[in-house]
């Protein structure tokens, strides 16, 4: 008869202090120390009393914890599991992580962005996170908020904001390009009542600043946003940083007055959904029209703040779900959605812009990669502890995304850091003394080994980061 693999199994105990329940971290972690996390938390985190000793340890404790897959304080105590405090050097209780944390305040948090905006350089030089260095092409930043729902009437600065639910904002910045995903370039936590454009701008400003450290330095930048930041701080922010715009405007007065004078046969077919190609006439036969017309945003503030650009348009036949078989409309009616950019028209034509925006959407990715991680929840009754793990969950997800990059698997490079944690970070080992020495033993036969094997050399290898790191 069939016996149950549990009914074999006598005796279970949680006693080997050798045994490691995430031994992929070990690898991930040193590549985050020859990047400088450690060092650069000690030079720029200064959190008064003894709770804020030590930040580069304890930076790298919650870090480790969010690479296993940690949401909560609680959850930073798998660092001491078996091995892990041997081996890893930053073991805390979570007890202790959470006074560190519930110690910032706004200054301390931003001393945090100073670190994660300095790691991204060091990261993209020590693996493929930004791509391979002397590529070309234009390189995309985007910028989104979402609300990151919460519970209880204890979270400091809780509230209802634009989608209706109860939480506080997460507004991120992201940085892609051809040839590697998206990396974050900035984050800000922000009440959950607060309107989508505040604080644009400065996001935009550090963000492209961080772009500018990299080896992506000097290669255009376009700048992507949805309709909520289309107002003159953010749009000017990214072109006084040196960056054109790819913005969805809103459908006021003067948008709509461009849109109703383009003329009908300006209208192109372009490839969308339920889209067939016409071999014949090689044209879309599609519902979705594009067309563009010369369009000056902000005309009715002073002449200053006036930015000249292109309003590309892609409109989408409204249809009438209840009508009955037969009875056709007797005019057309359009959905209409405009795009105000800066580009070229001898570099983009109306049909490439709509292109280039809509691949806007792939910062939801992002959005829901941290969701689906360590911005699961929020940790704390307090913001400014909130605000600081949310930058430390960036820093986990570009260092986990940098690790999968150094397999060189490409499907790895472009994988969701779950993805990455059951692959590469959650393979359990045990840990083995001979003399002074330590060998890690893996299981035979782990799916993804010959990727891991990769990963481990490849970071193993790195030189160290300077000891000051500007």
């Amino acid at each position: 008869s069939h016996t149950s693999a549990l009914a074999r199994v006598h005796d279970a105990r949680f006693d080997d202090a050798n045994l490691l329940p995430a031994a992929g971290v070990l690898p991930v972690m040193s590549l985050a120390r020859e990047a400088g996390l450690a060092g650069l938390a000690e030079r720029h985190v200064k959190v008064p009393t003894d709770k804020g000793a030590r930040p580069g340890a304890k930076v790298m404790a919650v870090v480790a914890g969010m690479a296993m897959g940690a949401d909560s304080i609680d959850d930073l105590d798998v660092v001491r599991a078996g091995a892990m405090s041997e081996v890893a050097g930053f073991a805390y209780a979570p007890s202790t992580l959470g006074q560190f944390l519930r110690k910032f305040k706004f200054g301390h948090v931003r001393q945090l962005d100073a670190v994660a905006a300095r790691l991204v350089p060091r990261l993209a030089e020590a693996s493929g996170l930004l791509g391979q260095a002397g590529g070309s092409g234009r390189v995309m930043a985007d910028i989104d908020d979402s609300v990151v729902e919460v519970h209880g009437y204890r979270k400091q600065g809780a509230g209802r904001g634009y989608s209706g639910v109860k939480g506080l904002n997460m507004f991120l910045a992201t940085v892609a390009g051809d040839g590697f995903r998206p990396a974050v370039i900035g984050a800000r936590l922000r009440k959950g009542s607060v309107s989508s454009p505040r604080g644009a701008a400065r996001l935009i400003q550090d963000a492209l600043k961080t772009v500018s450290r990299t080896h992506l330095a000097g290669r255009p930048v376009l700048m992507r946003a949805d309709s909520a930041f289309f107002g003159r701080p953010a749009i000017s922010a990214a072109l006084k940083a040196g960056a054109d715009v790819s913005v969805t405007a809103k459908m006021a007065k003067p948008v709509k007055r461009a849109i109703a004078a383009i003329p009908d046969d300006a209208w192109v077919k372009i490839k969308y959904t339920n889209a067939v190609w016409d071999a014949d006439q090689q044209r879309w036969i599609s519902d979705a029209e594009v067309a563009e017309v010369p369009f000056t945003a902000f005309e009715a503030q002073r002449k200053a703040n006036h930015i000249e650009g292109r309003l590309v348009v892609r409109r989408v036949k409204e249809l009438n779900p209840k009508a009955k078989e037969g009875q056709d409309e007797l005019f057309q009616l359009w959905r209409h959605h405009p795009v105000f950019t800066t580009l070229d028209a001898a570099e983009a034509t109306a049909v490439r812009v709509d292109e280039i925006h809509r691949d806007h959407a792939v910062i939801e990715q992002v959005n829901s990669d941290l969701k689906a991680s360590a911005m699961a929840h929020m940790p704390s009754g307090v913001f400014t502890a909130n605000a600081a793990w949310l930058v430390l969950a960036t820093i986990a997800h570009n260092l986990l995304r940098a690790a999968a990059t150094l397999t060189g698997d490409p499907k790895l490079g472009k994988a969701t850091t779950p993805t990455i944690r059951r692959e590469l970070v959650h393979v359990p080992g045990r840990l083995a003394r001979s003399g002074r020495r330590f060998s890690l033993h893996l299981p035979r036969g782990w799916p993804w080994r010959e990727a891991w094997t990769e990963m481990s050399a490849r970071i193993a290898a790195l030189r160290p980061a300077p000891a000051l790191l500007a």
